[in-house]
């Protein structure tokens, strides 16, 4: 008895032995415009960032722990820096109060006290504006563009200047913001730090 007859509708096709399931043993071919999948017929895994997201579109990527250290230490100096300004532009009233009060001072004396109230108001002021720029920095640390990353560099520069300037003058507390001025430039410098300042741009 044959099982080849081609003319018989109800035997096994040609090409395939007895026992022989079709199919069994070779891969199958993906229909025409679907892309081949890779191990037991499941996609390959999307790629892994470095930064967090896992790589999906539209996931949130996780903050560098730099720049989360970096926003902390813009809150400590932003806010040690106004009251700084705010106690130095009290201070200069109360020195100018002072001074219109004392009859002991001549006029030579008025003016050197003039001056200093003057420098004591400047100072307050430069120090207040540190304190909100440092401020406003730490808030938008999180939602803001490479612009933040760029001016935290510079105020940080601008720290580590200042300390140094102050070393020089004998004053050991300007050692916490010399560290701290130069943890904020290292830090923003850091390729993860560009990365997640960068984020926004990258998803266009």
């Amino acid at each position: 008895m044959s099982f080849g007859d081609p003319n018989n509708p109800y035997g096994q096709p040609q090409g395939q032995g007895q026992g022989q399931q079709p199919g069994y043993g070779y891969p199958q071919q993906a229909p025409q415009g679907v892309p081949p999948q890779q191990g037991y017929g499941y996609p390959a895994a999307p790629p892994v960032s470095p930064y967090g997201g896992g790589g999906y579109p539209g996931m949130a990527m996780e903050m560098p722990g730099g720049v989360k250290a970096n926003r902390v230490i813009l809150w400590i100096l932003g806010v040690l820096q106004a009251l700084f300004g705010l106690i130095a532009a009290v201070a200069s009233g109360w020195v100018a109060d002072q001074i219109a009060s004392s009859p002991e001072i001549d006029t030579q004396g008025q003016d050197v006290s003039s001056i200093l109230t003057g420098t004591m108001i400047v100072v307050g002021i430069v120090g207040l504006a540190f304190g909100i720029w440092a401020i406003m920095m730490a808030i938008k640390i999180r939602t803001g563009g490479n612009g933040i990353r760029i001016s935290g560099i510079v105020y940080g520069s601008l720290v580590t200047l200042g300390s140094l300037v102050n070393l020089l003058g004998a004053n050991v507390f300007a050692l916490v913001s010399l560290v701290l001025g130069i943890l904020l430039i290292v830090f923003f410098s850091k390729g993860d730090a560009a990365a997640w300042f960068k984020r926004n741009q990258q998803q266009y």
